[in-house]
């Protein structure tokens, strides 16, 4: 099993930066990709960002491409989300996911955070 704890949301103003992690724990030595989706009330969960575990590939939602990047640490088994130029759609609750197999836009992780809210105001 494996567990993953989000942090680092908030409340910023429009064209600004928020970085959020997500830290691993358990049986991370299986983990082969990890991603980042965000939802808001009454819409679909959206996929955001993901990358390859152990050679850092990375892909990005159009909607976030230029303004977003993921990156992870192998050592602390923390992913990033650095997140700049940020707008009032970019407001959601983000959730960090892992697979031991997936490396998708889709939604077939085997494990997700429990979320961090990002509010962007303008």
């Amino acid at each position: 099993q494996v567990q993953l704890v989000e942090s680092g949301g908030g409340l910023v103003q429009a064209g600004g930066s928020l970085r959020l992690s997500c830290a691993a724990s358990g049986r991370t030595f299986s983990m082969y990709a990890m991603a980042w989706f965000r939802q808001t009330p009454g819409k679909e969960r959206e996929f955001v960002s993901n990358i390859h575990w152990s050679s850092g590939s990375t892909t990005y939602a159009d909607s976030v491409k230029g303004r977003f990047t993921i990156s992870r640490d192998n050592v602390k088994n923390t992913v990033y989300l650095q997140m700049n130029s940020l707008k009032p759609e970019d407001t959601a609750v983000y959730y960090c996911a892992g697979s031991i197999w997936y490396y998708g836009a889709g939604s077939s992780y085997d494990y997700w955070g429990q979320g961090t809210q990002v509010t962007v105001s303008s």
